[in-house]
């Protein structure tokens, strides 16, 4: 007899069958699969692992499905290593412990045929098995359904990188293009690979319900997370530029600031996307800021930590919902989940579209004044919040009330990542102590999808669950634990008509032993169907992060080439073409420089940096009253860019109007910190107009910078500007 829909449940029958069947024996301990475990029918034979109470038994006789075979119950395998991925921040896993037996396919099929079969082991020591010395059993069921369709993953390395407040960028550089995306057949012994070597880092990812439509946040140049790409499934994907939206280009409709995606997420029908937004603060506009990672993000608390066991935490603490039309190519926030006292995060669909499951909580500062920065998963110095799941109509985007989910709110926990199932009758979601997902205690539970009596998943391992994915039939779920090892692995259940659910069973072999599952999730197709992702966009962005790396390590000609190279990619890109006129005025090809910032003029009439760049270099080549103007309206577009103002408070000195120039030098020392050149130029209009006194006092302080920052060149100008005034 085999389980399936309709079929009733046997927990009777499991208890009578996990008895000890004699009393003379010692005790065999079956640690895996555990007793219920319901396996789907294309499942290839599983590794069964055990202990043994009695001392000195060195032979086991496995019978099941009328099968007997013998074993000498050897560790459990450990896996491929990957060497890559060996690194000083991580250590090589370890093997659960006890014995271990993999049937072949003849006793498997004659295990899944008896379903629900007892698989019994009996421990001996002698090699002629007279007298049995332990014995155990444990019954499993082969369920009637299938799974129906493959699970779409990210392969990934743990190696570390080093804290940065606010910066979510949990790998070390050198580990991002050993990610992979991986697909797997429940049926199938291994994983297919879909893509793999790219330079920048493709995370949340999420389908359509048709299986057609893609959408993927992906990281552009400088660590930008606003990117997301939105393509079609097809035997070989392409994520090209016209399949990535900057979420920054609404940015004029979404209140004039940077707004950066979060967990997005694809409609059923693959016509909208869902995803959270968020005020990063003031924007920067000096290029010597902008070379800098631009992924300080405010609204987010993260933790990067050295111990790859639990490497990262993240969670918004502020941010609403937006929802993108495909059609119209906008992005909207959604009413009545965009209310700036709350982050509102994590939207999810409803099987027809027709609402959204997502988390809320009281907005917060993301790093409170005081606090120690957390050092652990669970450190008590983690930012607390604890999210609330609410529901709310899309209504066309016209959204509406939204309203507390009974059982997964107001429970004391954080309550995060919802998923409904495809038939509309559950929700099951993620609850921890504090923030979200991949938290050591995380839980699975499911709820009605209307609200009621919360309940805690029976296919929960001790350590993290969570990234769970209803497969398309609604019957089996996935989803990831860490409670076999550092290295996540990938975990799947049962569910039936009544949201029981069953414990979890491994599939096996889903990467190399230490590499971890991340974000598994069901893609609606056949198996074995070809799919394959190449993202040629992803060059330019390795050309433009290997630019700039270039640029602060001062190699000017390199920059310049590979600058060269991303222009021809995409010659409209005005961050670009800025980089390129930098690097060649810094090598000293000051024409050149000058034609790249008219160029860039001409194609951004309304950036501020190509106008404070031309009045620069133009000011370095002695035309201060051409530049001037430039400087005047780079101010104009952002009144706080330092260097403006300390430029053109220069070039006012120039041409003898002081009067002008020291407002503009002032406030270039106001805005710009421990800007030494901004100070120098103010001193010497301070001197150039007799107040000796304060200019001196300027000056000193601009020598002290100087030689804090090691800037010997200009430490030896001030102590000339000093020497001469104070004779």
């Amino acid at each position: 007899m085999t389980q399936g829909k309709g079929q009733p449940q046997l927990p009777l029958l499991f208890a009578v069958l996990s008895v000890c069947a004699c009393a003379q024996t010692g005790r065999i301990g079956i640690d895996y699969p555990l007793n219920g475990s319901v396996f789907p029918p294309e499942f290839p034979p599983p590794t069964f692992l055990w202990r043994d109470s009695v001392p000195g038994v060195t032979v086991w006789i496995v019978e099941a499905g009328g099968n007997r075979a013998r074993t000498a119950g050897p560790p459990m395998p450990l896996g491929r290593i990957d060497p890559r991925c060996v690194s000083p921040t991580n250590q090589p896993p370890v093997p659960p412990g006890g014995h271990s037996w993999q049937p072949d396919a003849a006793t498997w099929a004659a295990i899944k045929k008896s379903s629900p079969a007892v698989v019994t082991f009996t421990g001996y020591r002698d090699p002629d098995l007279e007298h049995p010395l332990s014995r155990g059993r444990v019954t499993i069921v082969t369920s009637t359904d299938h799974v129906g369709a493959p699970v779409f993953y990210r392969d990934v390395p743990l190696m570390p990188s080093e804290t940065v407040k606010g910066v979510i960028q949990p790998l070390a550089k050198n580990a991002v293009p050993l990610i992979a995306w991986r697909l797997r057949d429940i049926g199938s012994t291994g994983s297919r690979l879909v893509m793999t070597g790219i330079y920048s880092c493709a995370n949340c990812h999420s389908v359509s319900t048709d299986g057609k439509t893609m959408g993927m946040d992906l990281d552009g140049p400088r660590n930008d997370k606003g990117l997301y790409a939105l393509f079609s499934i097809q035997p070989r994907s392409l994520i090209r530029d016209e399949n990535v939206i900057a979420w920054s280009t609404f940015q004029g409709k979404l209140g004039g600031k940077l707004r950066v995606g979060f967990m997005s997420k694809v409609s059923p029908r693959g016509d909208y996307v869902v995803t959270t937004i968020n005020d990063p603060g003031p924007p920067q506009t000096q290029y010597e800021r902008r070379m800098q990672p631009r992924d300080l993000i405010s609204s987010y608390f993260v933790a990067n930590f050295k111990d790859y066991r639990f490497l990262q935490v993240f969670y918004p603490t502020r941010g609403i919902l937006a929802w993108y039309s495909r059609e119209a190519g906008l992005l909207q926030p959604l009413p009545g989940a965009d209310a700036p006292r709350y982050v509102q995060t994590g939207g999810t669909w409803s099987p027809d579209g027709q609402y959204l499951v997502f988390s809320r909580a009281e907005a917060r500062e993301a790093y409170p004044a005081g606090r120690a920065p957390a050092e652990r998963a669970n450190d008590p110095n983690e930012t607390p919040i604890q999210y609330d799941l609410y529901r709310i109509p899309f209504n066309g985007g016209k959204g509406g009330v939204a309203e507390p989910v009974a059982g997964a709110s107001a429970n004391g926990m954080s309550n995060s990542f919802p998923k409904v199932s495809p038939d509309g009758r559950w929700i099951v979601f993620v609850q921890a102590r504090n923030g979200q997902l991949m938290r050591p205690d995380s839980q699975l539970y499911i709820v009605p999808a209307a609200g009621g009596t919360a309940r805690r998943m029976r296919c929960n391992t001790p350590l993290m669950n969570s990234w769970h994915s209803f497969s398309p039939n609604g019957r089996w779920m996935v989803f990831s634990s860490k409670s076999r090892s550092p290295y996540t692995q990938m975990f799947l259940t049962h569910i039936d008509e009544n949201g029981d659910d069953s414990p979890a069973i491994l599939v096996e072999n889903a990467t190399d032993a230490n590499r971890a599952v991340n974000i598994p999730e069901f893609i609606n197709m056949a198996a074995q169907t070809p799919f394959a992702i190449d993202a040629p966009v992803t060059e330019y962005y390795r050309l433009v992060d290997t630019a700039e790396d270039q640029l602060t390590q001062h190699r000017y000609q390199d920059a310049i080439v590979n600058l060269r190279k991303a222009l021809a990619m995409q010659p409209q890109e005005a961050v670009v073409r800025n980089s390129l006129g930098v690097a060649l005025a810094r090598s000293g090809r000051l024409e050149e420089a000058i034609q790249q910032y008219r160029e860039l003029v001409a194609l951004s009439p309304d950036f501020p940096d190509a106008h404070g760049n031309l009045g620069a270099a133009l000011l370095k080549q002695g035309s201060a009253g051409e530049a001037i103007p430039e400087f005047e309206r780079a101010i104009a577009l952002n009144d706080g860019y330092a260097e403006a103002h300390s430029n053109l408070g220069a070039a006012l000195a120039q041409q003898g109007r002081l009067e002008g120039a020291l407002p503009h030098l002032r406030k270039a020392v106001e805005l710009s910190g421990e800007d030494a050149n901004a100070r120098r130029n103010l001193a010497l209009a301070l001197f150039m107009t007799g107040q000796n006194q304060e200019a001196a006092a300027v000056a000193r302080q601009a020598l002290s910078l100087a030689r804090e920052q090691n800037d010997r060149k200009l430490a030896a100008e001030l102590q000339e500007i000093l020497a001469a005034y104070s004779r």
